[in-house]
C-alpha cells in the first residue's frame, strides 16, 4: 500500500472489504464470563448446573458479539431471575484457558456483582431448566464443591476483591513470574 496514497482514503468501500476479508480469516474466541456474588455473610453464590458434575460460579457462555458484562447480566436473569442491570460490574479475573478436549482456547472472565441484600436473596428463584440448586457457601465450603481450575480462577478474583488489582492467569494459574 502506497503511503502517500492509503487505500482507506481512496477507496473506503474496498477499505471496508479488505478488513472483512481480514476479520473472517482471524480466529474466534469464546468467551464465558461469571459473576461473583456474596450475601451479607459473606458467602459466595455459586449454582449447580444439571449439565456438569459440579458447581459452578453463575455465568455462562457470551453470545456471538456479546460484551462480556452483558453477558453476566443476561445470564444472571435467565438463570435466577436476578436483575442486575443497575449494578457496576467490575472485571476481578481473566483466565486463558489452553485448548483442552473438543475445545479451542477461551477467556473466562469472572466479574464483581457486589453483595444481595437478604431481600433479594428471597426473590432468587431458578428461571430455566439448566439449574438444579444454586445456595451461598463459605470459601471452604465452596472449594469442595467447585473443580480445582475453577476454585484457583475463584481465588484470584476473591484476592482481586481485596486488592483491586485484575487477575491473569493461564489455566487458572497465575502469571506473575512468568
Amino acid at each position: 500500500m502506497n503511503r502517500a496514497d492509503p487505500l482507506y482514503q481512496r477507496d473506503p468501500d474496498a477499505w471496508r472489504a479488505h478488513l472483512a476479508e481480514g476479520n473472517a480469516k482471524q480466529p474466534r474466541k469464546r468467551v464465558g464470563a461469571d459473576a461473583l456474588i456474596h450475601d451479607s455473610d459473606g458467602r459466595i453464590l455459586l449454582v449447580n448446573p444439571n449439565y456438569k458434575p459440579d458447581w459452578d460460579l453463575p455465568g455462562g457462555m457470551s453470545d456471538a458479539n456479546e460484551p462480556p458484562d452483558a453477558t453476566v447480566r443476561r445470564e444472571l436473569a435467565e438463570e435466577l431471575g436476578l436483575d442486575r442491570s443497575a449494578t457496576p460490574l467490575s472485571l476481578l479475573c481473566i483466565d486463558w484457558v489452553a485448548p483442552h478436549g473438543p475445545w479451542d482456547d477461551s477467556l473466562m472472565l469472572i466479574f464483581d456483582a457486589g453483595t444481595l441484600s437478604p431481600a433479594t436473596i428471597s426473590t432468587l428463584h431458578i428461571a430455566d431448566g439448566e439449574l438444579e440448586d444454586f445456595g451461598f457457601f463459605t470459601p471452604d465450603q465452596a472449594r469442595q464443591r467447585l473443580r480445582p481450575y475453577i476454585w484457583q480462577r475463584l481465588q484470584a478474583a476473591l484476592h482481586a476483591r481485596t486488592t483491586g488489582h485484575t487477575a491473569y492467569l493461564h489455566d487458572g494459574n497465575s502469571t506473575s513470574g512468568r
